[in-house]
């Protein structure tokens, strides 16, 4: 692994101070507009009208929290060659003007959406939109030219047909933007990490016996927020029986001693996002479970060895093992286990990396990329499976790996039972004092290897 060239004082402060450069939020704004708008030069597209609160973000550095998110009621335009306009939620508008100096006060403006249908036809407010947007696109003088929808309902992309607009797609554009990430979006990455191995450290304590995966989500959702998380979009908690397969959601199940249970920890802190599983098991450890997590281990170094500025997508998908290995009839139903995906704004950026898709058609890696790559392996035993992931940043020379919380060996957190058919007392101990001081080494040890399992 490679260390990138660091640009920012003390990393994982969180306060602005005057005696050293911390997070550039000047040159990230700046930045993000200048890769959009190079991205749609590039293209042959006259603008894009973005209603994606990662794509609106990205190109006026506003948001107005996470509710907006799934409700399609803010759009930006991005005319080629000029500044973003911006059509917000009411008076979200008149606190940009006054607050969000780095673009022209006109350019923040109230504006009505049909909010995914709630606003139907009838209304007027589909064709209102639809209008707007004809006249804004003939002042700039690319009418004539496609526009570009990241996403958006149904009703507003027949408004903007209506309004005689040619509609494609979009999200390529901004989606190339995206794909090299810079020294400031790669800090606040590292940083939103960070604040993941803290809740791990958390869940780790946490986990015994009579413990509920939902305890453990609540917990989570916790630490994140009072840390500075802006939205915590999943958290998942998989235990027991539940690990094979994978159902990819949490429950209201209850831990049990010997389980296996696996996390992923899904949020936001400044934008940006973390995707970050790690297993550990529950009192004690089973030979198949560990056999598990070292397959899983494996298969997950083996992808990051490879690593690095001018390798293909496609030969990082080679390395894991084939669909009918893992026991499905298909790549698509088992997708998802093992797999690789660009993480910023966004939860899946460029590179996307899976069999299903990247051995036909393979992307090149570049210095920059941040991708998360996250393996999966059932136990023997039928119910119990090891997932792991971890982020990387594409260095000049290889990769630098921003999760920490430990990972390279199986975790086995809350009481770890031993026999006392186990203990043998050095000469002149007592049985009962070997007991408590192979116990408290027993309890106080991260990993347990084989020979200390209970049978």
């Amino acid at each position: 692994m490679t260390m990138r060239n660091r640009t920012v004082g003390s990393p994982d402060a969180t306060r602005a101070v005057d005696w050293e450069q911390r997070i550039d939020f000047p040159r990230l704004r700046r930045e993000r507009l200048e890769r959009a708008k190079a991205a749609l030069d590039a293209s042959d597209l006259g603008a894009v009208l973005l209603f994606d609160p990662n794509n609106i973000r990205y190109v006026t550095s506003t948001h107005i929290g996470e509710w907006a998110r799934d409700k399609n009621a803010r759009f930006a335009l991005l005319p080629r060659g000029s500044d973003p306009i911006l059509w917000d939620f009411g008076s979200a508008a008149r606190h940009h003007q006054l607050f969000a100096p780095w673009l022209p006060p006109e350019n923040f403006r109230a504006g009505v959406a049909p909010m995914r249908g709630a606003m139907p036809v009838e209304t007027g407010i589909p064709d209102r939109l639809g209008q707007r947007i004809a006249n804004e696109l003939r002042e700039f003088g690319v009418h004539d030219e496609p526009l570009g929808v990241d996403m958006a309902d149904l009703v507003t992309v027949e408004a903007l047909q209506r309004a005689g607009i040619q509609v494609t797609d979009g999200s390529r554009v901004l989606l190339e933007a995206r794909k090299v990430k810079t020294p400031q979006e790669i800090a606040l990455l590292d940083q939103s990490a960070g604040l993941v191995d803290a809740v791990y450290d958390e869940i780790y304590r946490m986990l015994r016996p009579g413990v509920y995966e939902h305890e453990i989500v609540g917990r989570a959702h916790q630490l994140l927020f009072e840390m500075g998380s802006e939205h915590v979009e999943a958290v998942n908690a998989v235990s027991g029986d539940r690990c094979n397969p994978h159902p990819h959601v949490f429950s209201d199940r209850l831990l049990r001693p010997g389980d296996q249970a696996f996390f992923d920890i899904i949020h936001s802190f400044m934008g940006y996002r973390t995707c970050y599983y790690r297993t550990f098991n529950v009192g004690g450890v089973s030979h198949s479970q560990l056999d598990a997590y070292k397959q899983c281990r494996e298969w997950l170094d083996a992808a990051i060895e490879l690593v690095r500025p001018g390798m293909t997508t496609d030969k990082i998908a080679d390395v894991w093992p084939t669909a009918e290995e893992l026991g499905f009839p298909d790549e698509e139903t088992c997708f998802g286990l093992q797999f690789g995906h660009g993480i910023g704004v966004g939860l899946y950026e460029s590179p996307m990396i899976s069999r299903v898709h990247s051995l036909e058609h393979p992307v090149e890696l570049e210095e920059g990329m941040v991708f998360a790559l996250e393996t999966y392996c059932a136990a023997t035993d039928g119910r119990s499976a090891a997932r792991i992931e971890e982020e990387v940043v594409v260095t000049a020379s290889g990769c630098e790996i921003i999760t920490r919380f430990p990972a390279e060996e199986l975790l086995v957190a809350g009481r770890i039972y031993v026999r006392g058919a186990d203990l043998v007392p050095d000469a002149g101990e007592s049985r009962q004092d070997g007991a408590s001081d192979l116990a408290a080494a027993v309890a106080s040890s991260a990993v347990v290897e084989p020979a200390a399992v209970p049978r």
